[in-house]
């Protein structure tokens, strides 16, 4: 009966290591494309801004 309890318990945390070691896995890649479309854009769209609203100025050093 030892035995036997032993090896469901082994059997139970393998899985159990598939498991959460598996699932971060699939959510990077599913997500990974979709996030790197949200970084572009944002770069995209602030690229040359200023909080404030005013445009870059190109000045000389002083």
């Amino acid at each position: 009966m030892t035995v036997e309890y032993i090896l469901l318990l082994i059997a139970v945390f393998f899985i159990g290591l598939k498991f959460f070691s598996g699932a971060p896995q699939d959510a990077f890649k599913k997500s990974g494309p979709v996030l790197g479309m949200r970084v572009e854009k944002q770069l995209i769209t602030g690229d040359g801004f200023k909080p404030n609203g005013d445009r870059n100025k190109w000045e000389t050093e002083q």
